[in-house]
């Protein structure tokens, strides 16, 4: 399709249409002006916001720098491998502890809570064990069964100390010296740590079905101390289960997944190309397939909710129930379809109120789509950009986790002394474990140790490794809005060259995605890296602001907690229109050539002038384009139900055995919306470009012969319909 310039009779509005758009000027009240042979964006250019490319450059060599000092100082095996009372590794290859990949701890009931556990600073002696003890069993006992066989030795020495053979030292001394623990309970790893094997009997906690058991002290305990030592690992150990479980049906199911990604890949590439020519029908169609489909979600979850209520049992709320490594518990339940009746309801009843008060409106964003899709049309290249994207991003991503596991593991190992006692005066003082016996810690304080605390130092690389880390998240967020922004302004270049090229296509430039990519990275990286700066700043404070937040919860400061609720509310609003501000001024860069900071004045004061058209540009268009990417994943999503759960019948067989059938729906669901929402964000940024030429175009023509609107006629029945009704 071919459309040329177009110069319709203005003879009854043209007058209007030049009072309309004779609009003031942000310069000290005097009248715009514009060059009369703007024929599209901008070709000549000059590099913009040159100081903001020098500190972005500046920022990424500081960056390399800290990967590079990171990689030297860091070791990831401190991350991934536990580390035992000597700070040697469990499990490591080429080392005594290389058949020992789990920790054990002596005394686990001297632990108060799993974190402490992970963080081994548990005040225990903590050893590599190849495997973890399965039997309840004493020294005292072994002891005993040592006079007539050396077979219990030979298993309970394993979880002493590497080279202890002497089975008959007294008891007393042993423990006093730490040199075997005083019981083993049957435990199993978890996080590469020996945990207590807690199994639950006729609700009753116990461990090999033992509720009680006795140290080499014959000092009784429970198994509610276990419990209390390691509070939460059962739902841990649960969860451990349940991620097998999800391992296993992701195995089974992968080439199921990638073929409902697939689909979802053919679904929007079918929608975009009927919205070049069925725009209309297809939104309403749209529109409408939505709301029957929620409504039929409504009458099914009331009516599960209505047979439940007369069951019994099924009153239970999701609180008493807990953690249930079991989901279709959840679905016997009246309260979760309640939940979810609620929630549809909430969604249904938004989506009419905007349909009954912005009904016309609709039909305004839908010719703007119908615009834009036949934009897209002309550049098929843009629905292909967001994959540059998604590298970019993968590639800051995965340095930046690369950087925080190195950051994170830097240092050297550091002793303290762990104290039985808690009136010992040298407790947490850094020790030297070679020296350590040879002191007289031991005497002042009787059964203390000297144990790997942590990793650390004293250069001034460890005493500002958390402002490192700070770098480190403030760089990262600067790279990923970096990398977004280049696309805006990339695919802004692109549609702006269509808009402005008199005959469409013949007058559109050769390769415009790949010209509007050339001129960003080469004239505007400055102005691209200043506005994300701005945006990544106002993030950091707001990843500052949680923090505080998570520091302040168990406080019962109600002023802090109302202040920093303030503060986050006014950054969340902050940032939107920091977005906002960036993304239009990124679409005038492209086009103008200008520096960041002029590009956000104009295009804030555009958007002003036409705020009514603000309006159904920001909000409907979003809305209905949210409707397409929520009926493609719930296409896709509607098909993988029936298929995971065997109700049809010709690929009944073909279907994997799954644990849950939920992991790869999801999955499936939300892998469809993201690639929906990879095509519908070019059609965002092409509608967002085409609003702004077309503000543009009514400021700097008035639709004379002499200086005739660029627009196309749908453009124009537009701004008929927006101005006089």
């Amino acid at each position: 399709m071919t459309s040329h310039r177009y110069t319709p009779d203005y003879s009854t509005v043209h007058s209007e249409m030049a009072r309309k758009t004779d609009f003031p000027s942000p310069y000290y009240g005097e009248p715009r002006r514009f060059d009369p042979t703007f024929r599209g964006p901008i070709q000549n250019r000059s590099c913009t916001d040159v100081f903001g490319c020098v500190i972005f450059i500046i920022a990424i060599v500081g960056y390399v720098a800290l990967g590079t000092v990171a990689w030297l100082h860091g070791d990831p095996r401190k991350v991934i491998y536990p580390t035992d009372s000597y700070g040697q590794f469990c499990g490591q290859k080429g080392t005594p502890n290389a058949k020992k990949p789990i920790l054990f701890f002596f005394n686990i009931l001297k632990c108060a809570s799993p974190a402490v556990l992970i963080n081994l600073q548990c005040p225990t002696t903590q050893m590599c064990v190849s495997k973890c003890p399965d039997r309840f069993a004493t020294y005292t006992d072994m002891q005993l069964q040592y006079q007539i066989t050396t077979a219990p030795w030979e298993y309970y020495k394993q979880f002493c100390k590497p080279g202890f053979n002497n089975p008959i030292k007294p008891v007393a001394q042993v423990l006093l010296d730490e040199d075997c623990p005083s019981m083993i309970v049957p435990s199993r790893p978890f996080l590469h740590r020996c945990f207590p094997d807690f199994i639950t009997l006729n609700g009753t906690l116990t461990v090999a079905k033992r509720k009680h058991f006795k140290d080499s002290l014959d000092t009784a305990h429970s198994v509610t101390e276990l419990r209390d030592a390691a509070n939460g690992i059962t739902g841990l150990v649960d969860a451990k289960e349940v991620g097998i479980k999800i391992v296993e049906d992701y195995a089974s199911s992968w080439n199921w997944i990638l073929i409902g990604l697939v689909m979802a890949l053919v679904i929007s590439l079918i929608f975009i190309l009927l919205l070049r020519f069925t725009a209309g029908l297809l939104l309403w169609f749209t529109i409408i397939a939505v709301i029957l489909v929620i409504a039929y979600e409504i009458w099914h979850c009331y009516l599960e909710f209505s047979l439940l209520r007369q069951q019994p049992g099924a009153d239970v709320t999701i609180v008493d129930i807990g953690f249930q490594t079991d989901v279709t518990v959840y679905l016997q339940l009246s309260q979760t379809w309640l939940i979810f009746l609620i929630a549809l309801g909430t969604i249904e009843i938004s989506i009419l109120i905007i349909l009954v008060f912005l009904r016309r409106r609709v039909r305004t964003a839908i010719a703007l789509l119908r615009e834009g899709s036949m934009a897209i049309s002309y550049i098929m290249s843009t629905l292909f950009y967001p994959i540059v994207t998604f590298l970019l991003l993968a590639i800051c991503i995965s340095y930046f986790v690369v950087i925080s596991i190195f950051l994170a593991s830097s240092g050297h190992a550091i002793y303290k002394v762990i104290a039985a006692e808690p009136n010992c005066g040298y407790a947490n003082k850094t020790c030297i474990p070679e020296m350590f016996d040879r002191s007289n810690i031991s005497k002042v304080c009787p059964g203390a140790q000297c144990t790997f605390a942590f990793y650390g130092g004293e250069t001034p690389y460890h005493r500002y490794l958390f402002v490192l880390q700070l770098y480190n998240v403030l760089i990262f967020l600067w790279l990923v809005n970096f990398t977004i922004a280049l696309g805006q302004c990339t695919l802004a270049g692109a549609f702006a060259s269509y808009y402005w090229a008199r005959r469409k296509p013949q007058d559109i430039p050769p390769c415009p995605l790949f010209s509007s990519f050339s001129r960003a990275i080469r004239f505007h990286t400055g102005s691209l890296a200043f506005g994300s700066l701005i945006l990544a700043m106002v993030q950091m404070a707001q990843i500052i602001l949680e923090y505080l937040d998570s520091k302040l919860k168990g406080a019962n400061n109600i002023v802090a907690r109302f202040l920093l609720c303030c503060f986050k509310c006014c950054f969340w609003c902050l940032e939107r229109f920091i977005k906002f501000i960036n993304r239009n001024a990124y679409i005038m860069i492209a086009i103008y050539g200008k520096g960041f900071c002029p590009s956000a004045r104009d295009a804030f004061y555009l958007m002003m002038r036409n705020v009514v058209r603000v309006a159904v540009l920001d909000r409907v268009t979003d809305f209905l384009l949210f409707l397409g990417k929520m009926l493609i994943a719930g296409t896709v999503g509607v098909i993988a139900f029936f298929f995971f759960t065997h109700k049809i019948p010709i690929v009944q067989e073909e279907v994997p055995t799954l644990h849950y059938y939920l992991v790869p729906l999801l999955t499936v669901i939300a892998g469809s919306y993201l690639i929906a929402h990879g095509f519908f964000s070019v059609y965002t940024m092409c509608v967002d470009t085409l609003f702004l030429c077309f503000c543009e175009d009514l400021e700097r023509n008035d639709g004379s012969p002499e200086k005739p609107f660029l627009m196309s006629a749908g453009l124009h029945n537009i701004l008929r319909k927006t101005d006089y009704h």
